[in-house]
């Protein structure tokens, strides 16, 4: 267990000394190369913190940046906050923690956004929501966790690029697009819910044609047609 925890400590000092290569040399083994070297590492102990190379030093900055997102989400009053308050500090703590490595994350997508490592990408993305969601308190095991995360997905992926062109002093305005596009998702929400909840309600009235039928035959009319009478009632 020691020495799992001392390769994971290995992994961070050389992922944080790699960083400031990305900038010149993108996510590739030179930059990995370089920031083992920074960090005090030979290049035996760079294979056995890395063994697949740029890809895994890739998912250990995704898992690193959620674990720091986590650390600084514990240090608020989560549980005085109401969701959408919680997903929104999400956000915008994910983005303080990349902040000092804004461009090896406008590289990072690039990388991503390459064919073979387009799955990659999608599994980083789903990591990150998931652990907003979880710190967010969801506890929703039914079709609603995934429409949450793909939802919030969305909402990350069009802030990430908001953010990394936003020039606005704090990033004011980045936490601003991130406040419409929650609310755009909370109002969509609630209008779903309210259909649902009218789609069940009608459910359970009785079908007009059925009721029509029954008044014309009590009537003595003349027998309806049944082929008739079955689509009206299937509308």
């Amino acid at each position: 267990m020691d020495a799992a925890l001392d390769m994971d400590a290995v992994r961070d000092d050389i992922l944080l000394s790699t960083l400031p290569n990305i900038v010149f040399d993108g996510w590739s083994q030179q930059a990995l190369r370089d920031g083992a070297q920074m960090a005090g590492y030979d290049t035996a102990t760079m294979h056995r913190a890395f063994p697949g190379g740029v890809p895994e030093l890739v998912e250990h900055f995704g898992a690193w940046t959620d674990r720091r997102m986590l650390a600084e989400l514990d240090k608020h009053p989560l549980d005085e906050m109401r969701v959408g308050e919680k997903i929104a500090l999400a956000i915008r703590t994910h983005f303080e923690v990349l902040e000092p490595h804004m461009e090896a994350k406008r590289r990072l997508l690039a990388y991503l956004a390459m064919p073979q490592n387009f799955g990659m990408g999608l599994r980083m993305l789903y990591r990150t929501v998931d652990a907003m969601w979880f710190a967010a308190g969801d506890t929703a095991t039914d079709f609603n966790h995934y429409t949450k995360r793909a939802t919030l997905a969305a909402v990350l992926s069009s802030a990430t690029f908001y953010w990394l062109d936003d020039r606005s002093e704090g990033h004011a305005e980045t936490w601003a697009f991130v406040d419409r596009r929650l609310g755009d998702v909370m109002s969509m929400g609630k209008a779903m819910s309210a259909m649902g909840r009218a789609g069940r309600l009608l459910s359970h009235l009785p079908s007009p044609a059925r009721f029509a039928r029954q008044i014309r035959q009590r009537a003595g009319n003349t027998p309806v047609d049944n082929a008739s009478t079955h689509m009206a009632e299937n509308i």
